[in-house]
């Protein structure tokens, strides 16, 4: 049986399928020919998978790299985006700096073709809807010293989310190391599989393998005080436990009749 595609969980009107879908209209060989035999050979990750992923991110108010690498594990709209490709922290961060000439044009123009396709906004940018009906077509268009000024203040809101997005992570590499994602478990609880096993002291008590140093008492239930106070063994089984208690009425049963 296969798994679930993340695809079954997201709806089909989600933003992260239009920047997808808006992106292959836009022309990334810029980005492609940085990536030549000379400069570093093949990119690690497709330039358009990562240019929509950090548009998504950034316009969602996820700046940091390391966030970033997180919800792409765990959120179904990040990983629609990079399938099962997830980048590290690194390679994110990296993929911003060595590109940030090529991500200021690139991303104004996602952003000016999701404004003519309609859009007000893309996640917490606002595009302005402003338009002005064309004679000649049912198509809707800026006048263009308004096109001009509305370009200028979304390029001024990339350059914005792009430094926030340079400082967040130097703060980050500031404070858990450059190679420390920061949220990483114990090695004792990295895996699923084991992960309390190797000490015996973790075992939960059951079975004759678990060693009773470091457990907490066990506190004795009403049912074994009374069991105990009438003589019945806690340890024993319940076919003992009711033969001691049956065996206790049938001699009380003869006391009675020898009496009589």
């Amino acid at each position: 049986m296969f798994p679930p595609s993340p695809h079954d969980w997201l709806p089909q009107n989600h933003l992260v399928y239009f920047l997808l879908e808006v992106s292959e209209q836009i022309d990334i060989s810029p980005i492609v020919d940085d990536y030549d035999s000379e400069k570093g050979g093949q990119p690690p990750f497709h330039p358009r998978m990562m240019l929509v992923l950090l548009l998504y991110s950034y316009s969602v108010g996820v700046f940091s790299s390391r966030k970033i690498m997180a919800r792409c594990e765990t959120d179904v709209a990040f990983r629609v985006i990079v399938g099962e490709d997830i980048p590290d922290f690194q390679r994110i961060s990296e993929f911003r700096r060595r590109h940030l000439g090529h991500m200021q044009s690139l991303f104004l123009e996602v952003l000016a073709l999701c404004r003519e396709a309609g859009l007000l906004k893309v996640g917490r940018l606002a595009l302005d809807g402003t338009k002005v009906k064309a004679n000649a077509s049912r198509h809707k268009a800026m006048s263009y010293d308004r096109m001009t000024s509305e370009e200028q203040r979304l390029q001024q809101e990339i350059d914005d989310l792009l430094a926030r997005a340079q400082t967040v992570d130097a703060a980050e590499d500031e404070q858990h190391g450059s190679d420390c994602r920061g949220d990483e478990l114990p090695a004792e609880l990295a895996r699923r599989d084991g992960a309390f096993t190797e000490d015996p002291r973790s075992q939960s008590g059951l079975g004759e393998t678990g060693s009773s140093e470091g457990r907490r008492p066990r506190r004795e239930t009403g049912v074994e005080r009374t069991n105990a106070a009438h003589g019945l063994r806690r340890c024993g089984s319940q076919a003992e436990g009711s033969a001691e208690l049956h065996g206790s009425r049938v001699e009380d049963h003869e006391d009675v009749e020898q009496r009589l």
